[in-house]
């Protein structure tokens, strides 16, 4: 269909609480791994989110900038994704403290700009990683960016690190329950339930959207009971790239001879092409995509 609108996008996220669901987030860094992501939900028939880190984002620009390589996604996804027949959500991930200026709000920026001409945000969401930090200065910066993010429609990602039930409501007490804008929050799954127990005694009725971070190796049924607690959003991103990169090495192992140029041989241009083994490795990603969304039961639920 195409990129979520910012009311969209709250759709998608209501839809995943309400359904007991969680949409899956997957990382990219480059067209290939940006077209695998939007196959696997495609294939899924699953809404999900595609997600650029810092880092991703600075390879992607190939040392144009981290900013430049996010606006770059994000110009791009909006042209690939318009045939889609499901919904993706474009979200900016772990950004860390030292790069909030020069990224974070840098993009917040040209988002205003993008509004004021009539066009769309660049992005759904963004992530401030302030796990590093004392609670309270995480949530000092997170304030002032929730109220920059609420502004362009967007939602912010906040991650509280290790910080125990209690601490969450300190969250809540910093952030609002939503009357300030909508935030997603990273906790650690230990407490996930017992952070909703203390803010629903805290604010009656109110309640926690979570997101599980580092999800590699969760067995089905622990995404579930995460998801019954809250969670509406799991980062995939290790098996999504070792998917990628196994079919990559397999193609290269299979193929060595017409890979390389062998004892001064000319090799075999269908073999090197990157486009030969690159499909395969989107292709291999895709279904890792694909499973993410049907381990979360995200699959065949799309609202587009």
């Amino acid at each position: 269909m195409a990129i979520a609108s910012p009311e969209q996008y709250a759709t998608l996220l209501d839809a995943a609480r309400l359904g007991g669901y969680a949409l899956a987030a997957v990382n990219v860094t480059s067209s290939q791994t940006l077209n695998a992501a939007l196959r696997g939900f495609d294939d899924a028939g699953a809404d999900g989110i595609v997600q650029i880190t810092t880092g991703g984002a600075g390879y992607l620009a190939g040392g144009g900038g981290r900013a430049a390589g996010a606006r770059a996604l994000a110009v791009l996804a909006r042209e690939v994704a318009a045939d889609l027949d499901v919904l993706v959500a474009l979200h900016t991930d772990h950004c860390p403290p030292a790069q909030v200026d020069e990224f974070l709000r840098t993009l917040l920026q040209d988002s205003r700009e993008r509004i004021a001409r009539g066009e769309p945000a660049l992005f759904n969401s963004h992530m401030f990683d302030g796990s590093t930090l004392p609670l309270d200065e995480n949530l000092a910066i997170a304030a002032g960016l929730l109220e920059q993010c609420d502004e362009i429609g967007a939602v912010l990602e906040v991650d509280c690190g290790e910080a125990g039930a209690e601490d969450l409501v300190r969250v809540a007490d910093a952030l609002g329950a939503g009357e300030r804008g909508r935030y997603l929050l990273a906790a650690a799954p230990a407490v996930l339930q017992e952070g909703q127990d203390a803010l629903a005694a805290a604010r009656p009725g109110a309640r926690f959207a979570y997101v599980l971070h580092r999800s590699t190796g969760t067995p089905p049924h622990e995404l579930a009971e995460a998801v019954s607690h809250g969670v509406v959003k799991v980062n995939v991103d290790s098996d999504t790239q070792y998917a990628f990169t196994r079919a990559v090495a397999d193609h290269v192992l299979t193929h060595y001879d017409g890979v390389l140029r062998v004892d001064g041989g000319t090799g075999d241009k269908g073999a090197y092409d990157p486009r030969a083994w690159g499909l395969k490795g989107e292709a291999a990603m895709a279904a890792r995509v694909a499973q993410a969304c049907r381990d979360l039961g995200s699959a065949e639920r799309s609202i587009a």
